[in-house]
Parts: C-alpha cells; sequence; structure tokens
C-alpha cells in the first residue's frame, strides 16, 4: 500500500510520517508531497519518496497522485484559496481510483459558525460529491497555536483575549498526527466522520494558570469584550483584516464552537490526549 500525504514539509506532515514509520509502515510505503521538495531532504534521506506537489500546480498534484493507494490531504493553510486547491487533489483522487482519502478538517465543519469552517464544509462537500472513500477528520485546535500567546503572557503577565468563558479542547499535533496515521493504516474507518479533540476542554483562566506553571512567572487573564479587544489589537499595529479574523476567532470560541471533546480522539491513538501544560512545556 502507497500513502501520499500532501503538504509533508509542514509541521503536520513531518508527525504524520513520524508516526507511520513508528506504527511500521515500510519507508518505501510513503510519498511525501510538498511545494518545494528542497525542504524534504531530510526525508528522501530516511528513504521516503518525495515528489513536487503544489497545490496550486495541477500537474504536480495529478502526477503526485497517481499510484497512490490511499491519501492525506492536509488542509491548505492558504484562507481564502482552500476550496480550489482541495479540490485539485480530490480530482486528482478521483481520476486515479484512490482507495482511501483522509482529510483534516474542523470541528462540526458542515454547521459551526467558526470563522475557518465555510471552506472546510465546502471541502467536505466535495469530498463527499466525488464517491471518493474518505476519512473526516475533524480536527480542533492545537495546543501550539497558542505558542505567541504562551511568549506575550509569559512576558507581560497578562493573556487577553474576548473568548469569554469559551473553552477549547486542545491537544497536541503529536495527538493529531497519530490519528491521521492511524486512520491510514487501519481497516475499518472508511466513511467515518471523526470529531476530535483533547481529553480535557479548558477555559483561558485554567490556560492563563498552565502558562504561569510552566513559565515561573504570574499570568492572569483579562477578559475583553469584542470591542475593547479590536482596539487592543488595531493599537498594536495589527491591520483591520487581521483584527477583523481574530475577533471572529475568539467570538467562536466564546459561542462553543471548540468546546466538544468525546474521547474520540484518545481511543483512536490508543492513549490519553496530551496535557495542556504538558503541550506547552513542549512550546517552551
Amino acid at each position: 500500500m502507497t500513502i501520499l500525504i500532501t503538504g509533508a514539509t509542514g509541521q503536520l506532515g513531518r508527525l504524520v510520517i513520524d508516526s507511520l514509520l513508528e506504527r511500521g509502515a515500510e519507508p518505501q510505503s510513503i510519498v511525501a508531497g510538498a511545494r518545494d521538495t528542497a525542504k524534504a531532504s531530510d526525508l528522501a534521506a530516511r528513504g521516503i519518496r518525495v515528489v513536487e506537489l503544489d497545490y496550486d500546480t495541477p500537474a504536480t498534484v495529478q502526477a503526485a497522485v497517481g499510484g497512490a493507494d490511499s491519501v492525506l490531504l492536509i488542509s491548505s493553510s492558504a484562507v481564502g484559496q482552500r476550496v480550489a486547491q482541495h479540490q485539485a487533489v480530490i480530482d486528482a483522487a478521483k481520476a486515479t481510483g484512490v482507495a482511501k482519502l483522509v482529510y483534516t478538517s474542523a470541528p462540526k465543519a458542515t454547521t459551526s459558525d467558526l470563522v475557518l469552517a465555510p471552506e472546510h464544509k465546502a471541502t467536505e462537500e466535495l469530498i463527499a460529491a466525488s464517491g471518493i472513500p474518505s476519512v473526516i477528520l475533524r480536527n480542533n485546535w492545537y495546543t501550539e497555536n497558542y505558542a505567541g500567546s504562551f511568549a506575550q503572557a509569559t512576558e507581560s503577565g497578562v493573556l487577553a483575549a474576548s473568548v469569554g468563558e469559551g473553552r477549547v479542547a486542545s491537544a497536541s499535533r503529536r495527538d493529531f498526527a497519530d490519528a491521521a496515521a492511524a486512520v491510514l493504516l487501519e481497516d475499518g474507518h472508511t466513511g467515518a466522520v471523526y470529531e476530535l479533540g483533547g481529553d480535557v476542554a479548558w477555559n483561558f483562566d485554567d490556560l492563563a494558570a498552565a502558562i504561569a506553571e510552566v513559565s515561573g512567572r504570574p499570568v492572569a487573564y483579562q477578559a475583553l469584550s469584542t470591542d475593547e479587544h479590536a482596539t487592543a489589537l488595531s493599537e498594536a499595529g495589527l491591520d483591520a483584516g487581521t483584527v477583523g479574523f481574530v475577533t471572529a476567532l475568539d467570538a467562536g470560541i466564546r459561542g462553543g464552537a471548540l468546546a466538544d471533546t468525546d474521547g474520540t480522539l484518545a481511543r483512536l491513538i490508543g492513549r490519553p490526549t496530551t496535557p495542556l501544560v504538558e503541550g506547552l512545556r513542549a512550546i517552551a
């Protein structure tokens, strides 16, 4: 069985490859798709075949997907361009008869009002319409997403956000990578839509306390209104588009978009998810 990983030189892609190898996959069975193949020289040194795969260049997508039995479509980081980019992979997978397409989506993508959800919803709909046997992994937040917050709060002693009492069921990126590797290698997942989150849904008081524990410095959560948050971000030099995006994300968290956890991720990976403090310790 040949497994193609798109975005293989990204943080998640590399961890998925590590997990596949740890779970017994042979290096020659893994194909690493990368826009810049020079960044994958370390993967090639491990016996993994590296191919060019640029979401914006369909010919490279078609060539990369050809011959793959399973494909992990790691969602593009190009917000606003994702649907067309994902479409290229889906079209190639359908044309070449891929047996399993695994996609990294967003929590409750088809019903969520999270600002990032629409592109994931559209991608899921394209996959369903294609008829390709698929597995949808609706990944919650990576704890690593808070690396910037960790650094800022450690320096200032304040964790400021407009999330209210909203909770986040985050897990470490490695946890989600292990889940992807599991469904790629195991039978029985085709057709599943998995809502994946950490074992504990924490609030921002918990996040502030965890940052304080790891950094050894006092940190307190400062709850802001959306307007207060927007003003603070603007005064910090962020442009209007970024301010709107950040405050919209916080509004989604405040509304519960990232709060659900039912243990599915832990069951898939066969162990508890990484606790918040340990995830932050790895960041530090």
